[in-house]
């Protein structure tokens, strides 16, 4: 589904904005395309937003050109502009390039990573992978891109492995044992090339420098359940994101790593704890960061409900005063 969403025009902030007038925040859906199976994950190529990659229960990989495919489509059959090939088995990992147009990376069940160039698109709508990667020994939970080298992706996987990789060659260049249990996702920082973060089962969100993988920068410890997300906050560079099977989305802050804590507060969390949102119900499936709205971060669970929020303003004032590093 493709929809709008009408934020207010003042942050809940302060006493100001609770004596106007209330506006009602909406979600409209505007567009909804029929894909077979379930959904695990949809990501829009950057360069062009109208055109989404979608990962679901069947091997293939789903390409669509939102601008073309038919507004109503209730009722109607799976009809992708590009069927993509290569994987085995289903999956989650996905990842478009933010450099090359159309190159698009897969990570699947069946312990392989596949690459295609979707720009080269066949006159049959199906398209074999350009390259497959091989080197997990277990599913494939996550790649991703870098987001300053056009040559390097990272994936993750059951295997607690961490591995960078470089296209030029085709191999690994790095392989580590990341956590103690699978790693689910995995976040390269767009501000600093060497800083990256994980998602684990075991409960925690790894900091990561590429420098020196053998062992994380820092640990970060609150969730209660697996952790199945972690995405940095594309307007400020210190901060991040993640989610996990305890129904919660809590937001990081590297700068208060180590701050004082007063009598009380380390029951709430570590210092480096920003937020905790507790707002959803169920499993949280998904989450980003909005680019141009600082603050702004939409989820939805696995109750099929979605949440677009922000943190009020006094949670992390003290940090623009300080600029956003």
């Amino acid at each position: 589904m493709v929809a709008n969403v009408h934020l207010p025009r003042n942050p809940a902030s302060g006493l100001e904005h609770n004596l106007m007038k209330p506006q009602i925040p909406k979600v409209e859906i505007v567009h909804k395309i029929h894909v077979d199976g379930e959904v695990n994950r949809a990501r829009c190529m950057p360069q062009k937003p109208a055109v989404v990659a979608a990962k679901t229960s069947s091997p293939e990989v789903y390409v669509f050109d939102s601008a073309k495919q038919p507004l109503d489509h209730e009722g109607g059959s799976c009809n992708p502009d590009v069927r993509l090939r290569g994987h085995d088995k289903e999956g989650y990992g996905l990842s478009w390039s933010p450099f090359k147009e159309g190159f698009l990376l897969s990570g699947s069940n069946d312990q392989k990573i596949c690459l295609w160039d979707v720009s080269a698109l066949p006159q049959d709508k199906v398209l074999m992978a350009h390259h497959t990667y091989e080197e997990h020994e277990d599913v494939v939970e996550d790649v991703s891109w870098h987001p300053k080298n056009e040559n390097l992706f990272g994936s993750v996987g059951d295997d607690c492995r961490l591995i960078i990789w470089d296209l030029r060659t085709n191999n690994a260049q790095q392989s580590v044992l990341a956590h103690e249990k699978e790693v689910n996702y995995l976040s390269f920082n767009s501000y600093t090339e060497w800083v990256l973060a994980t998602a684990s089962s075991d409960s925690t969100v790894g900091l990561f420098d590429m420098r020196k993988l053998s062992s994380p920068l820092h640990v970060f410890g609150s969730h209660t359940d697996e952790v199945f997300q972690v995405e940095w906050d594309p307007n400020h560079e210190t901060v991040l994101a993640s989610s996990g099977g305890d129904r919660r989305l809590m937001v990081w802050d590297l700068n208060r790593i180590g701050d004082e804590q007063l009598e009380g507060e380390a029951e709430d969390g570590p210092s480096e704890l920003l937020f905790s949102h507790g707002g959803h119900k169920a499993k949280i499936s998904d989450f980003s960061w909005n680019k141009n709205e600082p603050w702004v971060i939409s989820s939805v669970a696995e109750d099929n409900c979605v949440q677009v929020w922000q943190m009020a303003e006094s949670i992390y004032r003290e940090d623009n005063d300080n600029g956003n590093c």
